[in-house]
Parts: structure tokens; C-alpha cells; sequence
């Protein structure tokens, strides 16, 4: 079976060419083609002799993420992207432009196990991991197709980053080595429900990136309806790991609330809202719900939000409403799904 070589960080790229009997600069060389000149193929390495592509040709492979949809958001000019991967696993992306820079959000996993219920992504359950090179291969394809530098990496698309550690890990690594694409680590969010144990070790890792966890209820008992995760990992736990990250990195957090009318977005929901983030150092992201089939979940109306908004907001607390994105195309928060299954390809 061949390997992934665009999932090796250039020291382990480098150990890969001292076993096939190469000279260790050669590892640079490829590190290049791979994650700066974006190849997707050995032989696009021109300045590699033919005897050598051949060998990487026989031991690796690189994995494209090969482009089967764009569309494009008539609203805001958003871009979603439908990528089939080397197993015919399906994954989708989406491209984000704004004054400040291009954001991509990518996905971390085919399907995923959370089951949040106003969730789309976790609708088919999970399939697998991405490995990074295939994390990493979302946002170079989202260059090479829409020919814009992206600055802004979002992980909040199909899957549960911290469902996958190890390779998450790997692939902050890689986004942010100089020798790569070189994206600032503060300019990487990752977004998690709240795995306590892996949200601990990340902190240790001490990245200085955004973690943004996925809130969605100001009690225990508010977010277990929501999210099964909540079962497991209570919300006082999480909380506890959620300072323990900002003790480690000096990163503030920041808080996802998606706003389902009815459900959590009532007089006492801002009282327990207030309660349990006043006087900590967090940014609040308030999400009005985005309509899924298979949920009758409504959103609240623009005022409502704003009025949910501003009451917080004269408690001291940092809260956003979160511009809405790409919503036409199914592009917007909760609405990426795996639409298309590995045997109908």
C-alpha cells in the first residue's frame, strides 16, 4: 500500500528519503512541490530527476482532492465545494471572502458520531478520518480553483476535530510551518463539542489558536437535548477544560450558541447565559439556527437575535451575531452534509 506523502511533515519527509537511499535536501525540494507549489502529481516535480519521481511514484502517493461541485452563493459570493477523495469518500469545503482576507472552513472527518441534533454534518453517521495531507488538500485545491490566497482557516465543517487528534495535531503543524503555506496559527480556529480529555491535551500542545467550542445551552440540562456529547462530558467539566486553555495558551475562548427559537433563546436562557460566562475572558458567538430537513427547529427573527444580543452585551459579555454565509448553496452553519454516499459514486 503506498503512503501518503503529503501527510509527512518535512522532518519525517526528510527520514523517508534517507530509507530510499535519497540525499536528505531532496526533502525540501518535494516539501515544496507539495505544500507551496501545491502539486498534485509526481510529475509536476520538474526539477526531480525522472529515476527519482519514478521511485516516489512506486512507494507514495499524494491524494488530490478532486473538485465534483462548486457552487457559488448568489448572496455573498461564497463558495462551497463537494471534493471526492482517493476511497471515493466525499467531503465538503467552503470559501468565505471578506475585506479582511479569504477564510476557508474545511471538514475533519467523512460523516461524524457527534449526532448534534440541529446538525446536517452527523446525519450519516461517521465513515472515517481525514489524514492531514487530506485536510490540507481541501484548502490547496480552494486556491488553485478560485486563484486567491486563503489567510483564515476555519475547522468547523463535517466532523469533529478533536475525534481526530493525532492528525489534527499534525495538520496545524503543517498549515503553520514556514516552509508551507505559512498561516498564522492565530489565524486557525478549530471548533470541538466539547471532548474534554483531548481539549486538555491540545492545551498542553500550546498553539496559539482559537478553540471555540460549541456551546448551544447555558445548563447541563439545556444542552444535553441538544447535544449527546453532553452526556458524557458535563458542562461543568467542560468549562474547567475551557480555562485550562486559556491558562496554558493565553488564548481567549470563544463560545458557539446557535439561537433555536423556543428552545434556547428565552428570558431564561440570557440569565443563564450571563451567569455563566460574566467575567471570563471569551468571545461569544451567537448563531442564529440554519433550516435543516430533517429537524423543524426554527430560527429566531433578526430582532429577536439582536435583542438576545444586546442584553448580553450590557452584562459586560463579548457577543457577536455571526454574519451569515453562503445560506442559498447550504453552505452556513450545520448545513454541510454527506450528500453523497461512497457507493453511489
Amino acid at each position: 500500500m503506498k503512503k501518503d506523502i503529503r501527510s509527512f511533515t518535512i522532518q519525517q519527509l526528510q527520514e523517508e528519503m534517507q530509507r530510499i537511499g535519497e540525499k536528505p535536501f531532496r526533502s525540501r525540494q518535494i516539501y515544496e512541490w507539495l505544500h507551496v507549489k501545491l502539486a498534485d502529481a509526481f510529475d509536476e516535480m520538474t526539477n526531480l530527476s525522472k529515476s527519482l519521481r519514478e521511485k516516489l511514484e512506486a512507494e507514495y502517493e499524494i491524494c488530490p482532492a478532486k473538485l465534483v461541485e462548486r457552487q457559488i452563493s448568489k448572496l455573498d459570493g461564497t463558495n462551497k465545494f463537494l471534493f471526492e477523495l482517493q476511497d471515493g469518500n466525499m467531503v465538503e469545503s467552503v470559501l468565505m471572502k471578506y475585506k479582511h482576507g479569504n477564510s476557508v472552513c474545511i471538514s475533519s472527518q467523512a460523516g461524524c458520531r457527534m449526532g448534534c441534533r440541529f446538525c446536517a454534518s452527523t446525519l450519516g453517521g461517521l465513515i472515517r478520518n481525514l489524514t492531514p495531507g487530506e485536510m490540507l488538500g481541501q484548502i490547496y485545491q480552494v486556491q488553485k480553483i478560485s486563484g486567491e490566497r486563503v489567510s483564515n482557516v476555519v475547522v468547523m465543517g463535517t466532523g469533529e476535530p478533536l475525534d481526530n487528534y493525532d492528525n489534527m495535531v499534525q495538520f496545524i503543524h503543517m498549515l503553520s510551518d514556514e516552509n508551507g503555506l505559512h498561516i498564522s496559527q492565530r489565524n486557525i480556529t478549530l471548533s470541538t463539542c466539547g471532548i474534554v480529555p483531548n481539549m486538555k491535551r491540545l492545551a498542553k500542545e500550546h498553539f496559539q489558536i482559537t478553540l471555540a467550542l460549541s456551546l448551544h445551552g447555558a445548563t447541563q440540562e439545556k444542552r444535553s437535548a441538544l447535544m449527546p456529547i453532553a452526556n458524557k462530558y458535563g458542562l461543568d467539566e467542560v468549562m474547567e477544560a475551557c480555562e485550562e486553555y486559556f491558562r496554558e495558551t493565553g488564548r481567549r475562548m470563544s463560545f458557539e450558541y446557535s439561537l433555536v427559537h423556543g428552545v434556547n433563546d428565552m428570558p431564561e436562557d440570557e440569565r443563564e447565559l450571563i451567569q455563566l460566562l460574566k467575567g471570563k475572558n471569551c468571545h461569544l458567538n451567537l448563531i442564529p439556527v440554519n433550516p435543516i430537513k430533517e429537524r423543524d427547529f426554527v430560527r429566531p427573527s433578526r430582532e429577536s437575535a439582536v435583542n438576545f444580543k444586546n442584553k448580553l452585551e450590557k452584562s459586560g459579555i463579548n457577543v457577536t451575531i455571526r454574519r451569515e454565509m453562503g445560506s442559498d448553496i447550504d453552505g452556513a452553519c450545520g448545513q454541510l452534509r454527506r450528500r453523497y454516499a461512497k457507493d453511489k459514486v
